[in-house]
């Protein structure tokens, strides 16, 4: 989405924007967590609703469609090899660091093939404000993120069978609906609709990113309701390998950016998007073709990617500070849309 640092605003625009995006990032992982804790306290009341987890993410999904718009695409004509060495990234690396982690921790066969899945999920979207946050190329975050979400039924599904297959049975024909309708369908009904009633769209575009973090936290309920049971046993285990995973994700996508010599800014871009997965759809997956057990590595994922997130930003920006000189204001990352995906943290 294009919004809070699209085109040349006023610095004290753009301070109030940058607040309201690392508000937002910082509220949506208390949310999260509130919505897990709801879901483990009384399971009962919730896992009746495992079976509204895919329209719930068609939700998301589509609000993430109204936030774009086809400027959001231009990295992808004028700067085609980074966006290519970004998406190659978040294709290769976080997968076989979701099957690298599961083997050394030596997880169950259904919590491997959820943290796998994480892995092969596309890039989420708030690692486009964690990016305007951290001061990186945003321009470049929302140009992989976007493309990665168009491409993920083609690559998550027979990704997921090759790494995961030796853990559980995979039904990629099947995985491929189901992303289908649950994030290509509904991400480009919202961009059709953005693109013929724009106006109307630009109004909403404040409540978007609240609703879509209001949706992610029921699918976190639902997600922990359905495997409450398992999560007291596994859980330690569980956020070892999240973070594991997730960490390793921003350190190895940054050093791609930084090796490929694309520059600082593009460095912390990659980071993000290499790091930071749509853990939402990699619980309703998990939860569709697996079992909820399976979907546990995806809830921890949603909660932690952003706190981690939000505290690569704040060191990336304190290192700015300390290393500006003296009376000068710190760097600005490159200007994009960013803050429409504030709570779209999936």
């Amino acid at each position: 989405m294009r919004g809070p640092c699209s085109g040349a605003f006023p610095h004290t625009v753009r301070s109030e924007q940058r607040k309201g995006a690392r508000r937002a990032v910082t509220l949506f992982p208390l949310l999260v967590v509130l919505a897990g804790a709801l879901g483990l306290v009384s399971p009962d009341r919730f896992t009746s609703g495992a079976e509204a987890v895919p329209y719930l993410l068609g939700v998301v999904m589509f609000c993430m469609g109204l936030t774009m718009t086809l400027p959001d695409f231009r990295s992808v004509v004028r700067r085609p090899w980074a966006v290519a060495l970004g998406l190659a990234a978040q294709y290769l690396v976080m997968p076989g660091l979701g099957w690298l982690v599961a083997q050394s921790l030596g997880l169950s066969a259904q919590l491997a093939a959820g943290l796998i899945l994480v892995g092969c999920s596309p890039g989420g979207t708030a690692s486009n404000v964690v990016s305007y946050l951290a001061r990186g190329d945003v321009a470049l975050s929302v140009s992989i993120t976007s493309v990665s979400t168009l491409v993920a039924p083609l690559l998550t599904p027979p990704l997921t069978l090759f790494l995961a297959g030796e853990f559980l049975p995979v039904d990629t024909g099947s995985m491929v609906w189901d992303i289908l309708k649950t994030v290509l369908l509904p991400v480009l009904g919202g961009l059709l609709v953005r693109l013929l009633a724009g106006r109307y769209v630009e109004r909403a575009l404040p409540v978007l990113p609240w609703m879509s973090a209001v949706t992610i936290a029921a699918i976190v309920t639902i997600v922990v309701a359905g495997s409450a049971d398992a999560i007291k046993s596994a859980a330690a285990l569980v956020f070892v390998a999240v973070v594991l995973h997730n960490g390793l994700g921003l350190a190895l996508g940054y050093g791609v950016g930084r090796l490929a010599r694309l520059g600082e800014p593009a460095g912390r871009a990659l980071a993000f998007e290499v790091g930071m997965q749509n853990s939402g759809l990699a619980a309703s997956l998990a939860t569709a073709h697996f079992s909820p057990l399976a979907a546990l590595p995806a809830a921890v994922f949603s909660v932690w990617h952003n706190v981690s997130g939000a505290l690569a930003a704040a060191w990336f920006a304190r290192r700015d500070r300390a290393g500006a000189p003296e009376g000068s204001a710190a760097p600005e990352g490159p200007e994009s849309g960013a803050a429409g995906y504030a709570g779209s943290s999936r």
